[in-house]
C-alpha cells in the first residue's frame, strides 16, 4: 500500500494540475470499489472549482467550492493518473513500464473513475484490486470522517515531538514496529518507512513500544521525519504499483539502507565480515521486518 511519501507525491501533483480548474466532466464507469461511491457523484462534481488538496495520513482530501471535499484513498493498487483531454491515458505494459495509449483507444483497464476540467485536464483513477476508496465529506467536517476521526499525529507537522511519540507508546508492551504501523498512533507511516525509520535511530523493531522514551524517542522523531522528506523528495518507492501521476517511478528505493536488503550489510555503516550477520529478516505482525541485529536495540 502507498505510505506517507508516496500519497503526498500523488497529492501534490493533483494540487498543481487541478486547483483553481473547474470540475467540466465526471465519468463514474463503476458504483463501487471498496465501497460504493456515493450517489449523484458526478452531479456533486461537474461545475465545481478545485480549491486545494490536503493530505491527512494515507488520505487525499480535494476541496471543492461549495463546502465538499473529494476523500481519494488508494488502497493497495490504486494510482491518480493525470494527462490531458484527447491524449489517451497512462497503462502498466510491464513491471514500472507505462505507455500512452492514444486518444480514440478504450480507457486503460481498471480505470473506474474519470474527472475533465474545463482547461482539457484529465484525471483517471485506476485500481485493479479495488482496494482504494472515493468518499465525500463536508470540508468543515473533514476530521470527522469515519476514515479520518482515529488518525494519530502527522509526523512532519510540527506538534509531532519526542513527547507525543512517547504518551503514544506509552505503556505498550507490543514490539515497537508494528505499534508505529497503528494509524491511530502516528499517521501514514507505512512497513517500509518504520523499518528505515527504526535503523537511522537505531532502535531493535522487537524492542517494547512501551521502553522507548527520552533519547530514544528524540532519535525516532528525528529519523521519521528524515526518512519522510527525503522519500518525498524522490518521488516516493516504486514498488509494484506505485507510479508519480506524471507515470515516472519513484526513486527513493535504491537509498533503502535495511528494506528488502536481506543478507546484505546495511547501507555501508555496518559492513559484512566485521561482527555483523547482515540484515535480517522476520515476521513481525504479519509483515517482513528488516533489521540489523549489531546496530539496532
Amino acid at each position: 500500500m502507498p505510505e506517507l511519501p508516496e500519497v503526498e507525491t500523488v497529492m501534490r501533483g493533483m494540487d498543481a494540475r487541478l486547483t483553481g480548474r473547474v470540475v467540466a466532466r465526471v465519468d463514474v464507469r463503476r458504483g463501487d470499489l471498496r465501497w460504493k461511491l456515493p450517489a449523484g457523484l458526478a452531479g456533486r462534481l461537474e461545475g465545481a472549482l478545485v480549491l486545494g488538496f490536503r493530505r491527512r495520513g494515507k488520505y487525499i482530501l480535494m476541496r471543492l467550492e461549495g463546502g465538499d471535499s473529494v476523500l481519494w484513498h488508494l488502497g493497495m493498487s490504486g494510482r491518480i493518473v493525470l494527462g490531458r483531454v484527447g491524449e489517451g491515458v497512462l497503462e502498466r505494459v510491464g513491471e514500472g513500464v507505462l505507455e500512452r495509449v492514444g486518444g480514440n483507444a478504450p480507457p486503460a483497464a481498471h480505470e473506474h473513475l474519470v474527472l475533465e476540467t474545463g482547461d482539457g485536464t484529465r484525471l483517471g483513477f485506476v485500481d485493479p484490486r479495488r482496494f482504494g476508496s472515493v468518499d465525500l465529506v463536508a470540508t468543515a467536517a473533514e476530521d470527522r470522517h469515519r476514515l479520518l476521526a482515529g488518525l494519530g499525529p502527522e509526523p512532519l507537522e510540527a506538534g509531532f515531538s519526542a513527547s507525543v511519540l512517547a504518551a503514544g507508546l506509552a505503556g505498550r508492551r507490543s514490539a515497537v514496529k508494528p505499534v508505529l504501523l497503528d494509524q491511530s498512533v502516528v499517521a501514514g507511516l507505512g512497513n517500509i518507512y518504520v523499518c528505515e525509520a527504526l535503523f537511522r535511530a537505531r532502535i531493535s523493531p522487537f524492542r517494547r513500544a512501551g521502553t522507548v522514551t527520552g533519547a530514544r524517542a528524540e532519535r525516532l522523531v528525528a529519523a521519521i521525519r528524515a526518512v519522510l522528506t527525503e522519500a518525498i523528495a524522490a518521488g516516493g518507492s516504486s514498488l509494484r504499483d506505485y507510479v508519480q501521476p506524471s507515470g515516472e517511478l519513484g526513486y527513493f528505493q535504491a537509498s533503502w539502507r535495511v528494506y528488502g536488503r536481506e543478507g546484505m550489510g546495511c547501507g555501508g555503516e555496518c559492513p559484512l565480515g566485521a561482527g555483523c550477520e547482515g540484515i535480517r529478516r522476520a515476521a513481525q505482525g504479519g509483515r517482513g521486518t528488516f533489521w540489523c541485529g549489531r546496530m539496532q536495540r
